[in-house]
């Protein structure tokens, strides 16, 4: 993903990719949000200059850290600790559109999510998760 989002971590660019995920892979996003901080400081960049679409399934801690500026969006489900200390960042998720549940009779995110999260804004889960509301906006 860094290669992805250089021209934003470097210069400020906008950047957007539609990307796979599978459960395998964990903390994604908190690499990349840990260049931006250092780059650009607490205040990390505009809002949604990295926008990354992700579809599948993601692993433990999915956006674990991000700082503002990042969006992550997730078609399908995760796994446990989603947004695990947000800080400043985005995180949007929803089921996937193939699904043939009820959304909001189904979990599709693990336990703690949101846990510690530095600024109380940026996840959207549509239809919750375990541990949380049918729908839940964090503000």
């Amino acid at each position: 993903m860094l290669d992805i989002c250089e021209p934003a971590i470097e210069r400020g660019e906008r950047v957007h990719a539609d990307l796979p995920i599978r459960n395998v892979n964990r903390v994604v996003g908190t690499i990349t949000g840990s260049e931006v901080t250092k780059k650009w400081g607490p205040n990390g960049l505009p809002e949604d200059t990295i926008n990354l679409k992700f579809t599948g399934s993601a692993g433990q801690s999915f956006g674990a850290f991000i700082p503002k500026g990042m969006t992550l969006e997730l078609e399908g489900d995760a796994n446990d600790y989603l947004g695990k200390g947000l800080s400043g960042g985005k995180i949007i998720v929803y089921p996937s559109k193939g699904s043939t549940f009820v959304a909001g009779e189904n979990i599709i995110i693990g336990q703690r999510g949101i846990l510690r999260s530095h600024e109380r804004r940026g996840i959207h889960l549509r239809h919750g998760g375990r541990n949380g509301s049918a729908c839940a906006t964090a503000v």
